[in-house]
């Protein structure tokens, strides 16, 4: 092959994702019709420049079925489970304690902006941080563009094991490889991540006096939740490992700020904000540890709910020009045992609990199940769209060939780039779920091309993309519409970009580091 025929079909090879950052922004078109585009233009290029027939895309799209099927599981029951806490007021009644356990305004922020905005990435995600803190940082004082940018960055760190892992199993379907080989060096980067994005948040409350002053509970904090995360997660824990972490810095942050005064239960000002106590609000959290530990760790148990698995045998698959999809099952969904599963019967178990208590208005089970639908839709959408791209890709050659077009131009100083290019996929798809799925298997490739550490690379883009969303724009305008900061959303995503780009070219370092020694 020509080295101008290389080229041109490795353009060609780029144009559907070329195509969805173009819409994204440049239009501002959303993840799920810049999505489509994306798909179609692959498929188009697929069949009439790589060789792939009818059949191929058929199958092709069957698999991303399966795959678009096994990340929404998770998605959906997040949502679910998300809002059954919020209608009761729980996460309220969290979020009105924290502010009355110290006066210290840098603590404030590290136990609200880092520690209790992870904690929610943990167990809703989605944009809830943000939406969330910032209100709350407002009131406390905070001019609305610090409350924006705050939250926004303490939780990025969290987002790979957050919304109950969805970014994580969305890595694991993208590149077949188990999450026990991926986890290791996941929580690893993201453990580094959690530090730097801890200090961002007192840089952004107050510059280097704040960062100064503030050092010691950081560091405190910063170990509590990345070691907690990290153990977690090695341990298999994947869906809770963000929450595990949150509420580990929660509970290191509160004993921190009590230091020698005895611990009250509640503040008069936080039990007239919130309609129930702290403590009980943390009871659905309880919950989802015991139902995902009871469900992982007892075998009878675990054995019982993977009775029913999900699987479909594929045949080897190849194009006219010969690159071959070997044989081999698609993504197996467990019906009864997957975290989407273990989420929906801890969602359960907590609305009866708190109807029971009567913590839900008349019509809350309509409310949840009407807010869970508009929420989900319209992001399951694009996650379907990038989903069905990206099979359509790896499956006609088009992603090895980016991948070994990447690595030619790069050569060995790829590793550097490879949290760069998560970011750029969580930035254009305000996703890092849908930054995995459509350049996991483009970094897994360039890691086998380069000799180098698969695992280590896939860390990095998992990494880089859990950064890149902090400051992408479908998320910050989130947080500027609850604050009054509307149609200053530029500003906001000017403010983030600085703090994400810094922290990626700290991970770029640390990629580069653990490639060359290991």
């Amino acid at each position: 092959m020509s080295p101008s025929t290389t080229l041109c079909d490795w353009l060609l090879a780029f144009l559907p994702i070329l195509t969805v950052l173009t819409l994204m922004l440049r239009f501002r078109w959303g993840g799920a019709e810049a999505g489509a585009a994306g798909w179609l233009i692959a498929a188009l290029i697929a069949a009439s420049r790589f060789g792939a027939g009818w059949r191929l895309l058929l199958y092709a799209q069957a698999k991303g079925l399966l795959l678009t099927l096994y990340v929404l599981y998770i998605t959906w029951a997040a949502l679910l489970f998300y809002r059954v806490t919020d209608e009761a007021g729980a996460v309220a009644a969290i979020g009105a304690f924290l502010p009355h356990i110290t006066p210290d305004r840098g603590l404030q922020v590290l136990l609200l902006g880092w520690a209790f905005s992870s904690f929610l990435q943990g167990v809703g995600g989605f944009g809830v941080p943000i939406a969330v803190i910032a209100p709350l940082l407002v009131s406390m004082g905070f001019p609305p563009l610090a409350a924006v940018v705050i939250p926004s960055v303490g939780h990025a760190w969290a987002v790979t094991f957050g919304s109950l892992g969805t970014s994580f199993y969305a890595l694991i379907a993208a590149t077949g490889r188990s999450g026990e080989e991926l986890a290791l060096w996941s929580a690893a980067m993201l453990g580094l991540a959690c530090l730097a994005c801890g200090a961002g948040t007192l840089w952004a409350a107050g510059g280097w006096p704040a960062l100064r002053a503030g050092l010691f509970p950081l560091i405190l904090i910063w170990l509590a939740m990345a070691v907690g995360q990290f153990l977690t997660v090695i341990n298999g824990l994947w869906s809770i490992g963000a929450m595990i972490g949150g509420l580990a810095g929660l509970a290191v942050g509160v004993m921190w700020a009590r230091r020698g005064q005895r611990f009250n239960k509640e503040s008069p000002d936080a039990q007239r904000a919130a309609a129930m106590p702290s403590s009980q609000a943390l009871l659905p959290y309880v919950l989802v540890i015991l139902v995902v530990l009871v469900a992982e760790l007892v075998p009878p148990v675990h054995e019982f709910l993977g009775q029913v698995v999900i699987t479909v045998e594929f045949p080897e698959l190849t194009t006219a020009r010969g690159w071959v999809t070997p044989a081999g099952p698609g993504r197996t969904i467990s019906v009864f045992g997957h975290a989407g599963a273990l989420l929906v019967y801890a969602a359960l178990i907590t609305f009866v609990v708190f109807h029971l208590q009567g913590h839900y208005r008349p019509g809350a089970a309509g409310r949840i199940v009407r807010s869970t639908a508009q929420k989900a839709v319209r992001s399951s959408l694009g996650v379907a769209a990038m989903v069905g791209m990206a099979v359509t890709m790896e499956h006609a050659g088009m992603t090895y060939l980016l991948a070994e077009g990447l690595v030619r131009l790069a050569g060995a100083a790829f590793p550097l780039i490879s949290p760069f290019i998560g970011a750029i996929g969580a930035f254009m798809t305000g996703s890092n779920t849908n930054s995995n799925v459509v350049f996991g298997g483009l970094q897994q490739h360039a890691a086998l091309l380069l000799g180098v550490s698969p695992q280590i690379i896939l860390a990095a883009q998992t990494s880089g993309g859990a950064i890149g969303s902090l400051f992408a724009p479908a998320k910050v305008i989130v947080g500027c519409s609850t604050v009054g900061l509307g149609g200053k959303e530029g500003e906001a995503v000017g403010a983030t970009l600085r703090y994400g780009l810094a922290i990626v070219a700290g991970m770029a370092l640390v990629t580069g580091a653990l490639v060359r020694f290991r």
